[in-house]
């Protein structure tokens, strides 16, 4: 579905990406796993179009998605719940659901979905008419997740969906990526937590200072003794 190849992102003088490549199967969860600064947010801004690769090239399917504006790729099928969940926080969570609609005609499908987002976080619904700012980190959380639901995408990417939640909502959200992924959606996880992430992840990469360099199974990367050491917080 998602194909990157030699990608190269500059902000500046920092080269922030380099010659990254990975592929994100249909219908799987892909996992991009490493230390803060290592690379990973910027690699879903560029995805996104929030930022321009210098070099490389994304393909979404068989359209190349460098060089198009968010709001196209948007369109195309791909959201993002970004870092630090970005709610519209004088909203209410309704408004909030709503602006991740804007771009759909479709009136009915837009009830439809809404439907869906609170079979999924019935918290939402319990607080509907709230202003974002009122809720609790994790209902942000569930709200940034169901907003980036409500433009019905192909690919959703979720940029450290657990940054900040305690361990019982953290594996809340774990389980709920797993249930969106259920129906059919295609998912990208970018996510400091390793272990979690990898253990529902069907592929994973390590990227370190812009560089992927390790990648394979989920499975498999949970086992492998350098993640174990920078990652997992385990010794040889």
């Amino acid at each position: 579905m998602l194909t990157i190849t030699d990608l190269n992102v500059h902000y500046g003088g920092i080269h922030a990406l380099r010659g990254i490549s990975l592929k994100v199967p249909e219908k799987r969860i892909v996992t991009l796993v490493g230390a803060n600064g290592a690379g990973k947010s910027s690699l879903l801004r560029a995805i996104s179009g929030l930022v321009p690769a210098t070099s490389g090239s994304i393909r979404f399917g068989e359209k190349e998605l460098l060089g198009k504006p968010s709001h196209e790729i948007v369109k195309e099928g791909i959201a993002i719940a970004p870092e630090g969940r970005k709610v519209f926080i004088n909203l209410s969570v309704y408004e909030n659901l709503l602006m991740g609609a804007y771009q759909r005609t479709d009136r009915d499908g837009v009830e439809k979905d809404l439907g869906h987002v609170f079979e999924i976080f019935p918290r939402l619904k319990e607080r509907l008419h709230q202003k974002a700012a009122t809720l609790s980190g994790g209902e942000q959380q569930m709200l940034a997740v169901g907003r980036a639901l409500m433009s019905r995408p192909k690919l959703l990417m979720l940029d450290e969906p657990s940054l900040g939640l305690a361990p019982l909502l953290i594996r809340a959200v774990f389980r709920v990526i797993e249930r969106i992924h259920d129906t059919g959606t295609t998912i990208l996880l970018i996510e400091q937590n390793a272990r979690a992430a990898l253990q529902i992840a069907d592929y994973g990469y390590v990227i370190e200072t812009g560089v992927i360099v390790l990648d394979g199974k989920g499975t498999d990367l949970i086992e492998d003794e350098r993640v174990k050491k920078a990652y997992l917080g385990e010794s040889i």
